[in-house]
């Protein structure tokens, strides 16, 4: 097996007129055209040139900073991990320290190191190799000194790099490189190097956990394709290359999902055609009877496989979706009548099903969910159906699934579109959040009053704390449609924020009778003389239409009166995600006062008397 990018179509033909093409496009325009062009099955030679241009053409627009920091050679994996983060509508640059000086560079010992504290990073990736932490195999050693000995120099290498550069770290998991010594018991020789790099690795996992570093999980991706995809013996012994440049585009693609998800650029729905995607077989023709689903045979459990697949994602958080070309009622029997469905429809988010073409169906679908367009994964059997939404709609992914159905779970976890760094409750509990709006998303706006004072809501604001703070990182970097500023914080940023006494930090937790939304909200506010500038505000939009700005505008007004403040200042600083925020502030009775700054003097202010929430500070 390849290690390769096949979940995506195939690259065109014309690769070099389309490449020339989008490069004279205009900027915002080319931009697109090159994005296109990376969600398409790229081998090493066209990720090469698709990154060239890109770093040609996009020099100044602002770039996320990577450094590529290992014991191995590893320039030739940077395009693959640029073109990777344009796949996820960034662009990423990458600083690389000199061969093996990955200690240098992180304290700042030689010019190197001042390089990367002058670069800035984002992220520092470590990019190690076994050999060179643990030794050579020592028949006689019996390998647990060693393997605490390596976590130890590993939890002071992030704890340097976090202190020096404020950044988030990625590390590399150990390819399983060393040739073993005793063949499938190689767990009895505890001292080989083989024994050792795959018990380093098992320990690596937990202690990451416990120090909040994200993993790159080569020795998962090897156990996958196998170990020549990812190796070759002679290009290691020759350029010192531990990941082969034949598995570079999805090595690049592995880094960005880290950063992406980082930075809130993972999809957050999951939308299903029916006939032939979740069962076989067309339920207006064939009838429940006809339907290829269930145990006893093997296209049968393979739909199966997907409709768990699905099922296990939403439980983590992912939405899911229904766009099929169906009669409604046609569409709905197979989910309240066969006995061998694995999803019901109070396991979806929305379920669009008519004559219309999908892709205006996916446009509604998003428009429902409250997501951009960028935030849904299609999957679709029909090969037409899958080139017209990519025609039409290139943002949303669509993946090339295989046509044996056994296959198309495997494509959908390959592709990695739904990848994630932490795992909080508000992701436990967000498809059920999302149904509950549903349920009573069908009342008349006459009625949206009385029936928002019977849900008995409360908003708590808290300041930040180590508890809540990955949900908060993640509700800041993924948030953009109500986010009046769209500023970004690596986790390392909004931990500092815990402990600055200037800060004025909030996050919000909605509860009501139907449940707790979990934390759906977060500001950041700083004093300027007697104002408090509120630098960071958004919400998630699962909870628009509750009136929750309101009820957090009267809790900052609390806060900053608190502390002496005479004014609220908002800040609005558009961008082309969140114009439904454009008009907040003179709707909540702030005054202009130049551009993108409004004013709200909390003399004259006082929380509204219909605000159908209590609202308190622990």
């Amino acid at each position: 097996m390849t290690a390769d990018l096949h979940w995506l179509p195939a690259s065109p033909p014309d690769f070099a007129a389309r490449l020339a093409a989008a490069e004279a496009l205009p900027e915002a325009d080319g931009w697109d055209a090159l994005r296109a062009l990376s969600r398409t099955r790229l081998d090493p030679a066209r990720t090469g040139r698709l990154d060239r241009v890109v770093s040609r053409r996009f020099s100044g627009r602002e770039p996320v900073r990577l450094a590529l920091l290992g014991s191995s050679t590893l320039s030739h994996l940077a395009a693959g991990i640029r073109v990777g983060a344009l796949r996820r509508d960034l662009r990423l640059t990458v600083f690389e320290a000199p061969y093996g000086q990955y200690r240098e560079a992180i304290d700042g010992e030689g010019s190197d190191g001042k390089d990367l504290a002058a670069f800035r990073p984002d992220t520092v990736l470590l990019a190690l190799d076994a050999a060179d932490l643990l030794g050579p195999s020592d028949p006689d050693a019996v390998g647990d000194a060693a393997i605490a000995e390596a976590l130890d120099r590993l939890r002071a290498l992030w704890a340097r790099a976090r202190a020096r550069h404020r950044c988030t770290i990625v590390q590399q998991t150990f390819l399983p490189t060393a040739l073993p010594l005793m063949g499938g018991n190689e767990h009895r020789m505890p001292g080989s190097l083989a024994a050792r790099t795959a018990r380093l690795n098992a320990a690596l996992r937990e202690a990451a956990a416990e120090e909040g570093v994200d993993l790159l999980a080569l020795d998962d991706a090897v156990l996958r394709h196998g170990l020549e995809a990812w190796h070759d013996p002679a290009l290691w012994l020759r350029a010192r290359q531990a990941v082969s440049p034949a598995a570079g585009p999805l090595y690049g693609d592995l880094v960005a999902r880290l950063v992406g998800a980082r930075l809130g650029r993972s999809a957050k729905a999951l939308v299903l055609d029916l006939d032939d995607t979740l069962w076989g077989g067309t339920i207006g023709e064939d009838g429940l009877a006809g339907l290829t689903l269930g145990q006893g045979s093997a296209a049968g459990e393979s739909f199966l496989a997907l409709q768990a697949y699905a099922r296990d994602l939403s439980r983590r958080g992912i939405l899911l979706a229904v766009c099929s070309k169906n009669d409604p009622e046609t569409a709905r029997l197979p989910f309240a009548a066969h006995p061998d469905m694995l999803l019901r429809l109070s396991d979806f988010a929305a379920f669009t099903a008519n004559w219309d073409d999908k892709a205006t169906n996916l446009r509604r679908i998003a428009q429902e969910l409250r997501l951009g367009l960028d935030a849904l994964v299609f999957v679709d059997d029909n090969p037409f159906e899958r080139a017209l939404v990519r025609e039409h709609l290139p943002m949303v992914a669509v993946p090339e699934v295989p046509e044996e159905p056994a296959l198309v779970a495997r494509c959908l976890a390959d592709a990695g579109y739904f990848e994630a760094v932490a795992l909080t409750d508000e992701d436990r509990s967000r498809a059920q959040a999302y149904a509950r709006r549903i349920e009573t998303g069908g009342v008349a706006p006459t009625d949206l009053a009385g029936t928002l004072a019977g849900l008995g809501m409360r908003l708590t604001g808290r300041p930040f704390d180590a508890l809540g703070l990955p949900r908060i990182v993640q509700l800041v970097n993924k948030t953009n449609q109500f986010n009046l500023t769209t500023r970004r914080l690596r986790e390392a940023e909004a931990a500092a924020l815990i402990d600055d006494p200037d800060a004025l930090t909030l996050q919000l937790r909605l509860t009501d009778r139907l449940g707790d939304e979990g934390v759906v909200a977060v500001a950041i506010g700083r004093p300027a003389d007697r104002d408090l500038v509120i630098e960071t505000w958004l919400m998630s939009c699962r909870v628009l239409g509750r009136r929750v700005e309101e009820g957090t505008l009267a809790l900052l007004a609390a806060q900053a009166a608190r502390r002496g403040a005479d004014r609220l200042v908002g800040l609005y600083r558009p961008s082309d995600r969140n114009g439904m925020v454009a008009d907040l502030y003179p709707r909540l009775g702030f005054i202009a006062d130049g551009e993108g700054r409004w004013v709200l003097d909390l003399a004259g202010y006082a929380p509204p008397g219909d605000l159908p929430m209590v609202v308190d500070v622990v």
